[in-house]
């Protein structure tokens, strides 16, 4: 694994993107459809209702819808971000595939009603959408800053849970006072990895 060392966010920003760029369409597929099988697996609360945030993986983020529905298979209701003007996210149920449309950023939302910011709480697990993590807990996501502004907002005791492909579970990167560490990593390779947010 790499470490850091003198790379800030914005070179590491870079570095990412240029690998996810040059996987290959098959091995993105395989590990897409890994990482639908290892969602279904995951712990889900034993609630009456179970509530999950997630998200539309687009522009060559690991994963693919797949991963939603195996979730819904599994039992859980989804919630999907909504974006709108700098701040937190709002979050909308997902209810199908037929029901995506596109929207700004070129992300895919549900076309069902908005929720408020404050939908975040209803979920005991929160799946994100990272560059890369750590082995300590440190994400790096694209730098907009929606996440940052959101997961204040989250349960003091939600699965926060990062999806990277496995090369992208890194030894360090650089953190910021403001950065919220995850709990753990889901790659497609290893499936639920524990991260060490104490370090």
């Amino acid at each position: 694994m790499e470490i850091a060392g003198q790379l800030d966010k914005r070179e590491w920003r870079a570095r990412l993107l240029a690998g996810r760029a040059a996987v290959d369409p098959a091995v993105h597929e395989a590990e897409a459809t890994a990482l639908a099988a290892a969602s279904s697996r995951l712990p889900l609360d034993d609630a009456e209702e179970v509530w999950v945030a997630a998200y539309v993986p687009v522009h060559g983020e690991p994963g693919s819808v797949a991963m939603l529905d195996a979730l819904r298979t599994a039992g859980a209701r989804v919630l999907l971000p909504v974006t709108g003007p700098p701040g937190p996210l709002d979050w909308a149920e997902y209810t199908g595939r037929a029901a995506l449309h596109r929207a700004r950023y070129g992300l895919l939302e549900p076309t069902g009603p908005h929720l408020s910011p404050a939908a975040i709480t209803r979920a005991a697990t929160i799946l994100i959408p990272a560059l890369a993590v750590d082995r300590r807990g440190v994400r790096l996501g694209r730098g907009a800053g929606y996440y940052d502004r959101t997961l204040p907002a989250a349960r003091s005791d939600a699965r926060l849970i990062a999806i990277v492909r496995d090369e992208e579970l890194l030894d360090q990167l650089p953190e910021e006072p403001h950065d919220r560490r995850m709990g753990w990593a889901l790659t497609p390779g290893a499936g639920l990895t524990p991260l060490s947010t104490d370090s």
